[in-house]
């Protein structure tokens, strides 16, 4: 079987713009020409290919497709400067997955060194830590940050390093809530906050050493790693945070430590494809020299 690449531009299209039109606006064509290529696909293979929902999904057969397609682009953009340099530069098509605390921290400082010295056209995608490996089985990213130690068939991972997390909250929070520590009882009435609904790293911290369940408490949903130092430090909320991101109001008072015996430890490891080469395998060398460095640091 000869797969026509024109077909999976299309699908390729479709999820990017997640609309079967704004994919035509972006291919040249009409929409109905999507459309069309969308089904001459799904025909060529036999089976579905997309679920016409919202937000519209792959199926499992859809995933392994784009998958290829975005390996092919990656391998045809790191031959083309080599096959021909007097081609005019075009930036290259990066996407990472990353998981917000990672940016927050060391993640940007990485990468910087290969973004100053090559055209490269970035696309970061922020998910949690365990939600990061899925941009990599659905072809979005070419490479992750992830606490997933195992590697999708034909991508491989290399450990980085652990990051702490501590629960912390401003001295005036504490003194409102806690006063008299934590409890079953004070943790009811006390704001925290989670990176998103799949976020469980704090509902584990919260039910293993306070056994008290999460539909017993509530949590703000913020999507930003600096917005939970910004919410702790305003009085708003307590919430796990790496230390390595508030050593400095840590110092200061700021924040506190909420539970000095108590902490997170998180595994990250960098997942990349086997075939890594230009532009990408510069980045994935980067990520993991500048990770190790980093983390190792901070969890010495």
């Amino acid at each position: 079987m000869k797969f026509d690449y024109k077909l999976l531009d299309a699908l390729s299209a479709v999820m990017d713009q997640q609309s079967f039109e704004q994919a035509a606006k972006k291919l040249f064509v009409t929409q109905s020409a999507v459309s069309q290529r969308i089904k001459l696909l799904e025909e060529s293979i036999g089976q579905p290919v997309i679920v016409r929902s919202h937000p519209i999904t792959v199926t499992a057969a859809g995933e392994k497709l784009l998958s290829h397609y975005k390996m092919v682009q990656q391998l045809e953009n790191d031959l083309v400067p080599d096959l021909m340099p007097d081609t005019p530069t075009r930036p290259i098509k990066v996407a990472l997955a990353v998981n917000a605390d990672s940016i927050a921290t060391w993640f940007i400082d990485a990468i910087a060194p290969v973004l100053k010295s090559n055209l490269v056209e970035l696309d970061l995608i922020v998910k949690n830590e365990t939600k990061t490996i899925e941009k990599l089985r659905s072809g979005e990213a070419v490479g992750a940050v992830t606490n997933c130690s195992k590697p999708l068939p034909g991508y491989q991972s290399f450990e980085l390093g652990t990051m702490e997390f501590i629960l912390v909250a401003s001295p005036d929070f504490k003194q409102r809530y806690f006063a008299n520590g934590i409890t079953k009882q004070t943790l009811r009435h006390a704001p925290g906050i989670s990176y998103d609904p799949n976020d469980d790293m704090h509902v584990r911290f919260i039910y293993q050493h306070f056994k008290i369940e999460s539909r017993d408490y509530y949590c703000h949903s913020v999507r930003s790693s600096q917005a939970f130092v910004d919410l702790a430090i305003k009085g708003v909320a307590y919430c796990l945070i790496p230390t390595l991101q508030i050593k400095q109001q840590l110092a200061s008072g700021e924040l506190v430590n909420l539970c000095p015996d108590k902490t997170v430890i998180e595994t990250l490891y960098w997942h990349s494809w086997v075939l890594v080469r230009g532009i990408n395998k510069k980045l994935s060398q980067q990520i993991v020299q500048y990770g190790r460095q980093i983390l190792s640091r901070a969890s010495a």
